[in-house]
């Protein structure tokens, strides 16, 4: 019998887009690969990408972790990349400690992934030192993300604010635009470009395509968490025709 686990994510109460790409990349490696998972999610209050919203919301993360950890989940990933960047470079290493004590105290300790994490994470096992991104987000917070990239040792040649403040705007965008909006993305310096560095933006239909049309590793926020959910499992990370990050051959 194949071997199930549970997949938490703590999401934005906005958010619609984790609990689709992240089961939608899973469910595809199903297909190809023994193990099977379950989803189970817990909300942090978010409707618009403010940093004082965003700050307010991380506050709640503690709670969804304990949330989760009632029901036993194997891993847990913190589903809000701005968030964990707002309060300062090197945050999601003390959110993880943070939120996996809350685990540990709850009798249940579980391994914690975030997303801004995966994501400097993903780009260093790719091999970049030199990237380009997209985000949904105001020009300050676009700022504020490309600061919190920078310290964790990655340069970013070129960025794309797409200036879009409502969360739930942010969810509808077709994944295909990004297609066409890469192609205004200085690319020529970069080792590798971040389709959307934000977990509500959906990418993931576009994630190959773009990776095939650039001829560079393609990732976004959700990939790169995938990613680590998977290694976190001790599973192997991989997800058919989602980027070379998880192809299987990374890591």
């Amino acid at each position: 019998m194949a071997r199930s686990f549970r997949i938490g994510q703590i999401v934005p109460s906005s958010n619609t887009t984790m609990e689709t790409e992240i089961p939608a990349m899973l469910r595809a490696r199903e297909a190809v690969e023994p193990e099977r998972f379950t989803f189970h999610s817990s909300r942090m209050r978010m409707k618009k990408v403010t940093r004082e919203e965003l700050a307010a919301m991380d506050d709640e993360s503690d709670r969804c972790a304990l949330e989760l950890s009632d029901a036993a989940v194997d891993v847990m990933g913190y589903a809000c990349l701005v968030a964990i960047m707002s309060r300062g470079a090197g945050y999601h290493r003390e959110s993880q400690a943070r939120l996996h004590g809350v685990t540990r105290d709850n009798g249940q300790p579980t391994p914690i992934v975030s997303s801004a994490g995966a994501l400097t994470e993903g780009l260093k096992l790719l091999g970049a030192k030199r990237v380009a991104i997209i985000t949904p987000y105001m020009k300050p917070l676009t700022q504020m993300v490309v600061d919190y990239i920078e310290a964790e040792g990655l340069e970013v040649v070129d960025s794309i604010a797409l200036e879009i403040p409502d969360n739930l705007e942010v969810g509808r965008r077709d994944p295909a635009l990004l297609k066409e909006i890469v192609q205004r993305l200085n690319t020529a310096d970069a080792d590798a470009v971040v389709l959307s560095a934000c977990v509500q933006m959906p990418s993931l239909a576009a994630i190959q395509p773009v990776e095939d049309a650039l001829g560079l590793p393609v990732v976004s926020a959700a990939t790169c968490t995938t990613y680590q959910i998977l290694k976190a499992l001790d599973l192997k990370p991989y997800v058919p025709n989602a980027g070379r990050l998880l192809s299987g051959q990374v890591g």
